[in-house]
């Protein structure tokens, strides 16, 4: 056993509470954002009754340790909240708001406020306005759920400087845009003048670990989207017939399923992957990076993939207003795509690869695949 599988079986959560867990998110999903799914609009709109459920759940800030207004759990419990709320397709901005903002705050050493949080990262201009002030101007681009925001935290660059500062509702402006899921990704103005204490300074590897972040959290997100693409077609190809008999005892309806099963367990393995290593090494270690980087690799090739098949064996239904499967298809592939797709972190495992046999951390390939603990 190596020193990594013996970290990860003392810190991972027990089976138990991550069931339990499961169960309790399964089950505010299941009673208020599954309707939405069932309405023929583009768009599944903001639902305050789901996220006020959900904030008294202790949900929206699961990693925020407790003596900052969080529950104190793990990336694992995170990584099941998160599967769960994507099998419903729920608007709920849990990692925006927990494993993106609250952290920067965090890391910055301020307090976490109440309410929706957004995340967003870009240039700044900062110009001292003086009696410990400054004015920031921005344009921050497709900015998840800015609309609904209390706050908007922003990961910024100004010259050398990376900056962590926090922009209350009222200090930033919102023109509204969306992904191609119709989820929001809204365009965020600022220009504004803060106190001081709020723009602090922060390491340039934050970038790093922001990204790296919102990579881990939109692949727990795929495997929920997956997960309920497959359920859904297996079910279109039970109760669909054809000449007769149901389209699911056809061979090729029967590959198709098939491959899209194989997709969604691979993404599930790198992804389960990602976390033993983020519990076990921190996610802001290179072992967690590179797992996560496969794991994002491989959630955004599947997307492809397993929307191609699905949308094959479902026939033209499944692209009108009123199936379910648009939903699920299109957020898996709008997740593809952001912080970072299949290309981009594949070369950034080429990159750790190397990067581990140069500064002699591995000595050979295979122990860098294979030794989640390098």
């Amino acid at each position: 056993m190596s020193a990594a599988t013996r970290v990860i079986s003392m810190t991972m959560p027990a089976e138990s509470d991550l069931r339990e867990l499961r169960q309790l998110a399964d089950s505010i999903f299941d009673g208020l954002a599954a309707d939405a799914l069932m309405i023929p609009h583009t768009e599944i709109g903001w639902n305050a009754e789901l996220w006020k459920t959900l904030e008294d759940s202790g949900l929206t800030l699961l990693t925020t340790p407790i003596d900052c207004g969080g529950s104190g759990a793990g990336l694992a419990e995170l990584s099941v909240v998160l599967e769960s709320a994507a099998r419903s397709a729920a608007p709920a901005p849990i990692a925006d708001t927990d494993l993106l903002a609250s952290w920067l705050l965090r890391r910055a050493g301020m307090s976490v406020p109440a309410g929706p949080l957004a995340s967003a990262h870009g240039q700044l201009e900062i110009t001292p306005a003086g009696e410990g002030r400054s004015a920031v101007t921005a344009v921050l681009p497709r900015v998840a759920w800015a609309r609904v925001a209390e706050h908007v935290v922003v990961l910024g660059e100004a010259g050398p400087r990376a900056v962590v500062m926090t922009v209350p509702r009222g200090e930033f402006t919102v023109v509204e845009g969306a992904n191609v899921a119709y989820e929001p990704r809204d365009t965020v103005r600022i220009d504004a003048t803060l106190d001081d204490t709020a723009i602090v300074e922060v390491s340039r590897d934050t970038l790093r670990e922001w990204r790296v972040r919102g990579a881990f959290g939109l692949t727990a997100s795929t495997v929920g989207y997956l997960d309920r693409i497959l359920g859904l077609t297996v079910d279109h190809a039970s109760q669909r017939t054809q000449f007769g008999r149901p389209i699911a005892k056809f061979q090729a309806v029967q590959h198709m399923i098939s491959a899209i099963a194989g997709e969604v367990t691979a993404t599930q393995a790198a992804h389960n992957a990602a976390v033993a290593a983020a519990v076990a090494c921190g996610i802001d270690s290179k072992a967690a990076e590179f797992a996560v980087a496969a794991a994002k690799a491989q959630a955004a090739r599947a997307a492809s993939a397993v929307s191609k098949h699905a949308h094959q064996v479902h026939g033209a239904i499944g692209f009108t207003l009123d199936h379910q499967l648009r939903h699920f298809t299109l957020r898996s592939m709008a997740a593809a795509k952001e912080f970072g797709d299949a290309r981009e972190w594949n070369v950034r495992l080429g990159q750790l690869a190397l990067g581990a046999l140069d500064d002699g951390r591995a000595d050979s390939l295979w122990h860098v695949i294979t030794d989640s603990g390098r």
